[in-house]
């Protein structure tokens, strides 16, 4: 017997196949018959925001950019070896949103506008 949360599973499953392929087959110059039916999702670098300076940024992200995996805020030393220290707060971490802003890194450690 087939309850009905099975059969809103099974439907839901064979959606998510024939959807994809369906608009894999119209191919990229068919044109819809109306505008939303026509799904895309586009992720590209240039939706990340930039931003002009830390202080912009810690209006948004309070602890900073980090780069996904990034485990320590290396500090350096004139004279001295690097010193690794944990990072402070939570870091949103994405790589598109850091390598947008990857100028405000100042020493390289995969942590943008980090706090000290």
């Amino acid at each position: 017997m087939i309850t009905p949360r099975l059969a809103v599973a099974a439907t839901v499953l064979t959606l998510a196949i024939a959807v994809p392929s369906t608009l894999a087959a119209q191919g990229a110059h068919a044109q819809p018959s109306s505008a939303s039916s026509q799904v895309r999702l586009v992720h590209s670098p240039s939706a990340a925001k930039k931003f002009a300076n830390c202080t912009d940024v810690h209006k948004t992200y309070s602890a900073g950019i980090a780069k996904p995996g990034t485990k320590w805020n290396i500090v350096h030393h004139k004279g001295k070896p690097d010193e690794k220290r944990k990072i402070k707060g939570s870091p949103k971490s994405d790589a598109a949103l850091y390598s947008a802003n990857s100028k405000l890194d100042a020493d390289k450690d995969g942590l943008a506008c980090e706090l000290s």
